[in-house]
């Protein structure tokens, strides 16, 4: 029993890591641009920029926002 429990875990540990791939492509292009807009505004204050985005949190826009923007890759 203990290996159905783990791998019910590694199941959704799986889809988590599906459900955070998926935010990034759901984000609107009217989004895009309000955070854009507000990043150049306040910078890096995730919360600032969510709380101007219903239903978004500050992990799911600087997520979104390193993965389209960032340099150090």
């Amino acid at each position: 029993m203990e290996g159905l429990d783990r791998s019910s875990d590694d199941v959704s540990m799986d889809s988590k890591d599906g459900n955070s791939q998926d935010s990034k492509m759901d984000f609107s292009e009217d989004e895009d641009k309000l955070i854009t807009r507000m990043y150049n505004l306040v910078g890096e204050r995730w919360s600032l920029i969510a709380g101007r985005i219903p239903g978004r949190t500050a992990e799911e826009i600087e997520r979104y926002w390193t993965s389209r923007y960032s340099t150090s890759e």
